[in-house]
């Protein structure tokens, strides 16, 4: 029963891991990035579609993007949606590619960027704990229950406690070196 208490715990605090990733991925740093342009979907042949099923999306030099289309007729498709998702850059078309000049980050903004990396990494650490409260109500139902006793309720609690603290040192982690990447570039 316990096991499947932490297992459980375990999956779910990764899983937040995993999105809190995703979110940092796509805060921008100055640098290009192919990730900057993951959530952007192009109409087209009437569904919409991410842009990496349309084009090559590569990172010639640090302050570049450029959208190469398959399909030449989806190019203007592809410049609408980028101007259309608001990311702070202009798209520049010159009939067969777009580039994306990615352009250098105020200290302001910067600061700004790393304050919303810290209010992202709140947010994930109250996941982690939101999940550590639902299984510590778990083992102390199994306790109440009888189906265990204190002595290991106690002790898998103690091992969650221990869980939670290395998922939420793994958020320090990653907001500690995207505030990095955000303030040297």
């Amino acid at each position: 029963m316990i096991t499947e208490v932490m297992s459980d715990a375990k999956n779910r605090m990764n899983g937040a891991i995993e999105a809190f990733k995703k979110e940092l991925l796509s805060i921008r740093t100055g640098r290009a990035s192919a990730s900057m342009l993951d959530d952007i979907m192009v109409e087209m042949y009437g569904s919409n579609l991410p842009i990496n099923q349309l084009a090559t999306v590569s990172t010639p030099d640090p302050r570049l993007i450029v959208i190469q289309p398959w399909d030449k007729s989806s190019l203007s498709a592809i410049e609408k949606a980028v101007q259309a998702a608001n990311i702070g850059i202009t798209p520049s078309n010159d009939g067969k590619v777009i580039r994306l000049p990615i352009p250098s980050l105020t200290e302001e903004r910067r600061k700004q960027l790393a304050k919303d990396a810290h209010k992202r990494a709140e947010e994930s650490r109250i996941s982690v704990r939101n999940v550590r409260r639902d299984a510590k109500t778990l083992i102390e139902d199994l306790e109440k229950e009888s189906e265990i006793s204190k002595d290991d309720a106690h002790r898998a609690t103690e091992e969650l406690q221990k869980l939670t603290d290395s998922f939420i040192s793994k958020i320090d982690g990653l907001t500690a070196a995207k505030e990095k990447e955000i303030m040297e570039f």
